[in-house]
């Protein structure tokens, strides 16, 4: 083991401590101490990640050959992703102290909860091909129990489906990659890609590699075809398992992608193929799919699931551009989503545990009896549509603009048409809640039933502050970046410039 020793450090403290939760009985008995060191722990990573990424620096972990090496390494990504994970899993795992009283075997939760997290954060560190695609793997092992967490055959049904696509996935992405060392012989990240030609002769098995990577990592990311497990997996999961499944677990896709084509092949030797026309239509097929299902989905959760599929690929389109200003949008995008969708469903996880409900259409009145939680509710939904000075109008306007400087034909237009629409098709799926819960309508307490019905609603029953203040910081955050954007977008421009 040989470099920064600190970066191995907020890998390894997450991983141990879920471990000693799941060995030690006590926290199945005792709810307290559990609680603390689980919160402890989660202050703890993020000291430790600050500790970790003050500097540049690489940790050589195990090496068998000059190619087969487990490395971390620190820089602008790396950053971006870790900082956004962590971030989200401290304010995830605060909301889970109220909301998962009402389950079962918490220190089962808490336990894997903690394990990804450190997977996760090994993901984001991963310095190679090699090392970043066993993490990938582990990722998908460790978080199944969160999906499985309910024990009900929906949720089997759920984690297995999850299961097979992941691992469907990965072994294809596994297959490009091997045959990607064929050409390359090489999978260390260098900004900008570390081929400056393909070999002669082998661009078609080069461009087939490729695209087995793009499709194989494009499952986690809920790319078409392999996006079934969205749907399947986050309405069974509970709630804060939902949120990080959304906000952050599907960002690993990206960032496997992100990692292979700005890193190790270079977006000069993709751009113009064939390849990049594909993608960018499996993009676009998903963003305006994923979309149409969630506007005909009548549960709540499985609404947002939908929206996932159609946002991530957002990101992905915006990669696919191989444009600067379409990079900048696809990452703060990655940002903008995480933070939204993560207070979405934080706050469909406050309804189910408030009212029992499930589906929109039981929410009429929701405001008059959770003003705040709906209010949140609206402003994340505002921003997933894209309305100034909301965070989301920032990075599509950079997607789109991006789109139409790409010179990619008659994707350069449709693209930007295809956000347009889907845009129109998230706020017809997000914003009827908000009226319905606001403005129930003149016939909604005309008989007695639904009179006593309002009755109750007009009492106001806001979750406790364990939920409420997680969702009040990220609804700040989704707001807050879209009217002072200028800091992360200057980083994101600086990553944007070390690879086009």
């Amino acid at each position: 083991m040989e470099g920064n020793i600190r970066l191995l450090l907020p890998v390894v403290a997450p991983v141990a401590a879920g471990i000693a939760v799941l060995l030690y009985s006590g926290f199945r008995r005792v709810r307290k101490p559990l609680l603390a060191v689980v919160l402890g722990i989660l202050v703890l990573e993020t000291i430790l990640l600050g500790l970790a990424l003050t500097g540049e620096g690489s940790l050589l972990l195990w090496q068998l050959t000059d190619v087969v090496a487990l490395r971390f390494n620190v820089d602008g990504v790396s950053r971006l992703f870790a900082v956004l994970t962590v971030g989200v899993w401290l304010l995830a795992g605060v909301y889970s102290v109220a909301y998962m009283e009402h389950e079962q075997e918490e220190h089962q939760f808490f336990g894997f909860y903690l394990i990804v997290l450190g997977v996760l954060v090994g993901l984001d560190f991963s310095g190679n091909l090699i090392t970043m695609y066993v993490f990938y793997e582990l990722m998908t092992l460790t978080s199944l129990p969160l999906v499985l967490h309910e024990r009900t055959k929906e949720a089997v049904a759920a984690g297995l489906k999850y299961l097979f696509y992941s691992v469907a996935g990965a072994f294809l992405a596994l297959f490009g990659i091997f045959l990607l060392l064929q050409i390359c012989g090489n999978q260390t990240f260098v900004p900008g890609g570390m081929l400056t030609a393909i070999p002669e002769g082998k661009a078609g098995l080069f461009l087939a590699a490729i695209f087995c990577i793009l499709v194989g990592f494009g499952a986690k990311a809920g790319m078409f075809p392999l996006h079934g497990w969205l749907p399947a997996a986050h309405p069974v999961a509970p709630a804060p398992a939902s949120a990080v499944l959304s906000g952050v677990i599907t960002k690993s896709g990206v960032l496997a992608v992100l990692r292979v084509v700005y890193f190790v092949v270079g977006p000069e030797l993709l751009r113009g193929t064939w390849v990049q026309q594909v993608w960018i239509l499996l993009t676009l097929l998903t963003v305006f799919m994923g979309s149409m299902l969630a506007y005909k989905e009548p549960v709540l959760k499985k609404r947002l699931a939908y929206s996932t599929v159609s946002q991530v690929s957002y990101v992905l389109f915006g990669l696919s551009m191989l444009q600067p200003q379409a990079f900048v949008g696809a990452l703060s995008h990655v940002v903008f989503h995480s933070l939204i969708k993560n207070a979405l469903f934080l706050c469909a996880g406050a309804v189910i545990v408030m009212t029992g409900k499930t589906q929109v259409k039981d929410m009429k009145g929701l405001g008059r009896r959770m003003p705040v939680l709906l209010g949140c509710y609206t402003v994340v939904s505002l921003a997933l549509v894209g309305i100034p000075p909301a965070s989301g109008f920032i990075s599509k306007w950079y997607l789109a603009a991006g789109a139409l400087a790409s010179g990619t034909g008659i994707w350069a237009w449709l693209g930007p048409v295809v956000l347009l629409v889907s845009a129109l098709l998230t706020a017809g799926y997000l914003l009827p809640l908000t009226i319905e819960g606001f403005f129930p309508g003149a016939d909604w307490d005309g008989e007695a039933l639904e009179r006593k019905a309002a009755a109750e609603d007009q009492k106001k029953q806001e979750p406790s502050a364990w939920m409420l203040v997680p969702i009040l910081v990220l609804t700040a955050g989704a707001l807050l970046f879209g009217c002072f954007p200028g800091t992360l977008i200057q980083m994101l421009e600086t990553i944007g410039a070390g690879v086009l």
